[in-house]
């Protein structure tokens, strides 16, 4: 489905009845303004490749349809070889869909981390890739005209307060030593006033559905050979169980067997871990409006890393449309996350003239606990398997770079980047305190949601819209009352490490504390680790009877 952002004429796909856009800011109560979905997703034509029909051979498998899957598909289709992309859901709908695709390597206050912890030549290494990654794509679009809204503009990290400019200079010199496009400004053309700030010249934003379906097309149409056999491709709605390394490696779905020499795990957290990346990896949502303002918007793109971050992008398809991003929390701890859009929509009329708020959506990503993603063999004791996580929140470029690594990787070149991205690595002084914060989070999260008493379930108090989780003969139940008064009713028990999830009422949706898995209302997976969703509990007529009674 197509739409033009400035009438609001059609609601994307997935809208659940939110007012139009022109709808102000609700402070207490209703929903937030902004039809809820994806400005990419509503302004680019959906995909319908089918499943999986049997068994295949491929040379690679790439498990995953997002930035990271389809790059590292691109590229190996480039190269020659017959690539089959496998997709629980729809290609490039989830984290990638959901950006705010700005096209950058300045990644907030990263370069001065990365020299302390992981030394110059490392530092370096992930600044030439990201760096690369921006030409990439350019030289991406340009070769195969693709109409993606790609644009050029300076990126900047500024600092809000005096106290925090000296590490604002500290990322300047850092960058500068490692051959980055930086410069140390104190005017900007925001609305607002700003301390001072880090700026790279010659970034760029695009729009990332449209650039990575054009890069989709390709792989699928290397799939189709000559003699009308079809060896490879993309496969949607295929859901992969099991992954088995060797020579071949092996994928199980629930559709058909892949054999491929080699498999790439690129979905988002890895459907298997045998690296611990459970413990490697801490979940965080966060919240993006499409906003129309009463005035031109900044040409930029800025980025306040204070917590929580504020994001600003302009739209290549209008003048006065800008994508501001913001109120982020770790997955699942967050007390009423349909809050989270009205605070950023307050934050974004403190600094902007909002005429409207045309979208509304939220995002997930996976941050690793030294701040570098992981991209490359994915264990030491597996053969032929790669994977590609923990991009952080900046996966336009990490995610165009893994492709490009692993790529090498599978067809034997050496990569002058591949070193920095080691999925292997422990960098101990990088890691320490997210690694130690995060675990701390999950256990604490699981003995408590095990130990602390629930209240037993009470269906009649269980208004339509509303969701609880309760015991039921001892066993937690997460259940949900739709608008329309059906309960849905699903185990508490996340099957990926048994901590019980909590409801997200901003996406409707059970979230996992501990890791990040997130389910829709039926339990199905909306996002992994887990694999397995949320079994179904059959609340039975007592149940029933007792809410009519009461």
């Amino acid at each position: 489905m197509t739409l033009d952002p400035s009438t609001g004429a059609t609601a994307p796909d997935g809208d659940r009845g939110a007012p139009s856009a022109s709808d102000t800011v609700l402070t207490d109560g209703g929903e937030p303004a902004g039809r809820h979905g994806s400005l990419w997703t509503a302004t680019s034509e959906p995909t319908d490749y089918g499943p999986l029909d049997g068994d295949i051979r491929v040379d690679a498998a790439v498990v995953g349809g997002g930035i990271a899957g389809i790059a590292t598909a691109f590229e190996l289709v480039e190269r020659g070889r017959t690539v089959a992309v496998v997709e629980r859901d729809r290609i490039l709908d989830w984290t990638t869909g959901r950006t705010t695709a700005k096209v950058t390597s300045l990644h907030g206050l990263v370069y001065d981390h990365l020299i302390d912890h992981f030394g110059a030549e490392r530092a370096r290494q992930y600044a030439d890739a990201n760096q690369a990654a921006i030409e990439r794509v350019a030289d991406t679009v340009d070769r195969l005209d693709v109409d993606c809204e790609f644009g050029r503009a300076p990126a900047y990290t500024y600092a809000d307060s005096a106290s925090d400019r000296s590490e604002v200079r500290a990322e300047v010199d850092a960058a500068r030593r490692l051959g980055l496009p930086a410069s140390f400004v104190e005017s900007t053309d925001l609305p607002y006033e700003v301390a001072g700030a880090v700026r790279f010249d010659d970034q760029a934003y695009f729009h990332p559905r449209k650039y990575l379906l054009a890069l989709a097309e390709r792989v699928a149409d290397h799939a189709q050979r000559g003699d009308g056999s079809d060896d490879g491709g993309i496969y949607e709605e295929t859901v992969v169980t099991a992954v088995d390394d060797g020579d071949p490696c092996r994928l199980d779905t629930d559709r058909g067997e892949v054999v491929a020499d080699d498999v790439v795990l690129a979905t988002h957290f890895p459907v298997s871990d045998h690296a611990l990346y459970f413990s490697r990896l801490s979940p965080k949502r966060s919240y993006v409006l499409a906003a129309r303002l009463s005035e031109e918007a900044p040409d930029g793109m800025y980025y306040d890393p204070s917590e929580p971050y504020f994001s600003v992008r302009p739209h290549a398809g209008s003048e006065s449309l800008v994508l501001i991003g913001g109120q982020n929390h770790r997955t699942g701890h967050a007390d009423d996350t349909t809050d989270r859009y009205r605070e950023l929509e307050r934050r974004a009329r403190e600094r902007f003239d909002v005429a409207s708020i045309e979208y509304r959506w939220a995002t997930q990503d996976f941050t690793s606990v030294d701040s570098v993603p992981f991209v490359g063999r994915a264990a030491p004791q597996l053969d032929g398997v790669y994977v590609a996580t923990g991009f952080g929140g900046w996966g336009m470029t990490n995610g165009v770079a893994a492709g490009v690594v692993l790529a090498d990787l599978i067809t034997g070149r050496s990569n002058p980047w591949s070193d920095v991205y080691d999925p292997t690595r422990f960098e101990f002084g990088a890691s320490r305190s997210d690694l130690v914060s995060h675990n701390r989070h999950a256990v604490g999260h699981f003995f408590d949601g095990h130990v602390r008493g629930r209240p037993d379930l009470d269906l009649a108090g269980l208004a339509p819209g509303e969701a609880t989780v309760a015991d039921e003969h001892d066993d937690p139940v997460a259940v949900y009352r739709d608008e329309g008064g059906a309960v849905h009713a699903v185990s508490a028990v996340c099957p990926h490490m048994g901590c019980l999830v909590t409801w997200n009422d901003g996406e409707r949706s059970w979230d996992c504390p501990c890791h990040g898995s997130r389910f829709d209302v039926d339990g199905s997976v909306l996002d992994t680790p887990a694999v397995d969703g949320l079994d179904s509990v059959d609340l039975g007529a007592d149940d029933e009877d007792r809410s009519r009674d009461r």
